[in-house]
């Protein structure tokens, strides 16, 4: 596969009060040399994942971490290509990841992270629950054997689900993974919080056990979903075989596409009783741009 562009998925929990005035100069650095995707940046922290040629991306990770607070930002590579995004953002935010309790701080304190190689006799252990972080959608992409689904639709559910599924008089170890990490971390500083004997979680993510397991050894079944225009990632992480609905931003299969529900950036048989006519009329005029647009180019 061509490796003209370096796609990096970075986060670190670290207090950054001075964030505010960090977004317009990480802005125009990133503009300057054509590095396109979101970067989040809050009092907690850092989050994003970000697109560029290889010097791009290596001058990015070299100003972050020149800033001590960001020397150890966790990051994670992959390569597309053509450019998965097509703006470049800088946002401020309350939160890097959403999960609605101000009060959990996991720069303060996380599970225990285990490395990809050590994953597999964790997970393996009768003892320990397996549970994905992640929304239902990426559960149904692919998922960890054996691995329970908290069924949410997104991540601020997960102190419910937790709530009202787990008691931690009952359940010694628990499990955690993500995409990249980042989820993992809140979420397991949540459940220590709320009285959860051992908590682990996978170190660097889904992304970091495909790159580093070998498929014949790997406990991974399906493909990985991402949050840009690949959708999903394979075992070698190169892009797999879903598409996009765009107008409810689930992954969807060639079987989807062939649905009477599905109409390309208007509707799928996911979403389509759940939008109204307003809104799939103003889908359907954005889908009216984007191919003006592309027949343009």
């Amino acid at each position: 596969m061509s490796k003209s562009f370096v796609i990096v998925s970075m986060y670190r929990f670290v207090r950054l009060t001075d964030y505010e005035s960090m977004q317009p100069l990480l802005l125009s650095f990133c503009q300057e040399r054509d590095i396109y995707g979101t970067l989040l940046l809050a009092e907690e922290g850092l989050n994003g994942t970000l697109v560029g040629t290889r010097g791009a991306i290596d001058e990015l990770l070299n100003l972050l971490q020149s800033d001590a607070r960001l020397a150890d930002i966790e990051y994670k590579e992959s390569y597309a290509e053509a450019i998965p995004f097509h703006r470049t953002k800088i946002k401020l935010k309350k939160e890097i990841i959403s999960l609605g309790q101000p009060d959990v701080k996991p720069s303060d304190r996380t599970g225990i992270r285990i490395e990809p190689k050590q994953w597999n006799a964790l997970i393996n252990d009768p003892e320990v629950l397996l549970i994905d972080t992640r929304n239902e959608y990426e559960y149904q992409v692919g998922a960890f054997k054996n691995a329970v689904s908290p069924n949410t639709n997104n991540f601020r559910q997960f102190p419910k689900y937790v709530t009202d599924h787990l008691n931690p008089a009952m359940i010694k170890k628990v499990a955690l993974y993500c995409t990249g990490g980042i989820r993992c971390e809140k979420a397991s500083a949540y459940m220590l919080a709320q009285g959860f004997e051992t908590v682990y979680q996978l170190n660097g993510g889904i992304l970091k056990y495909l790159q580093e397991i070998e498929q014949d050894q790997s406990l991974w079944e399906g493909e990985c979903f991402v949050f840009d225009s690949r959708v999903s990632v394979d075992h070698q992480l190169a892009e797999g075989n879903y598409e996009q609905c765009f107008a409810c931003r689930r992954p969807i299969t060639y079987e989807d596409m062939q649905a009477k529900a599905y109409v390309q950036g208007v509707s799928c048989p996911h979403c389509i009783n759940e939008k109204t006519a307003e809104q799939r009329a103003g889908y359907n005029e954005r889908q009216r741009q984007v191919t003006l647009a592309t027949q343009r180019r």
